[in-house]
């Protein structure tokens, strides 16, 4: 559903109401028009916010796109497609994308205000994702993980065996990146640790970025600009 000049106009001075809703796996979730953009919340944490959802845009303007050919995604979580919005709209790329999201809600919200503006192909399963790595036949180039409940990653999603499921779907020359919160000093210090501990002892090439409220752990330094 594009989003109209008024609303544009509107949004430049104050949030746009859209939605307001819940689901089984989210106690409230809204969807808002902030300049420009459609931006879904829940309660302590922003799920997507189009081209400027910084986590991954500041990753992937660091990112040396030339030494790793990237062809297809694997998006786990999707919240309102940021991720494929941005890449496409603002880095003009075209990528074949699979995307696992566990919320119908968000799911159908995705459908209804992003995914239509996306050309790119991308294929969307309503499941869990600790499943679907778990059991996945195929690998990717770039890996996404964004999963959140609210303002926290389920425990699961942090231990050490998803991570090695991670690996088992990367291609050889495949890029992981993976969302940790850093708001707080509490948060920061268990990103540290959980990157120090658990994600270098599987990813021993790893390095971890700080865009700004969030730490982004990457796989490899190497496929960084230098």
């Amino acid at each position: 559903m594009k989003i109209t000049w008024w609303q544009k106009l509107l949004s430049q001075f104050s949030d746009v109401p859209v939605v307001h809703t819940s689901s089984p796996y989210n106690e409230a979730l809204s969807v808002v028009i902030r300049y420009g953009r459609y931006q879904l919340c829940t309660a302590n944490a922003i799920y997507s916010y189009g081209d400027l959802y910084d986590n991954f845009s500041q990753v992937f303007r660091q990112l040396d796109w030339e030494k790793f050919e990237a062809r297809n995604v694997l998006l786990l979580g999707l919240g309102l497609a940021s991720i494929p919005y941005m890449l496409e709209k603002k880095f003009h790329k075209s990528f074949d994308y699979t995307a696992v999201e566990i919320d119908p809600v968000i799911l159908q919200l995705a459908n209804t205000f992003v995914l239509p503006e996306i050309k790119s192909p991308l294929t969307a399963y309503n499941t869990d994702a600790a499943v679907f790595v778990a059991t996945c036949t195929d690998t990717y180039d770039l890996i996404c993980m964004d999963i959140f409940q609210d303002d926290q990653v389920p425990e699961y999603f942090e231990s050490p065996e998803f991570l090695e499921s991670l690996k088992e779907c990367l291609s050889d020359s495949g890029v992981l990146l993976f969302n940790r919160l850093a708001t707080t000093a509490a948060d920061r210090e268990q990103s540290v640790q959980y990157f120090e501990e658990t994600f270098k002892s599987i990813f021993p090439g790893a390095i971890w970025l700080d865009t700004g409220g969030n730490y982004m752990l990457v796989n490899e330094g190497s496929f960084l600009k230098q």
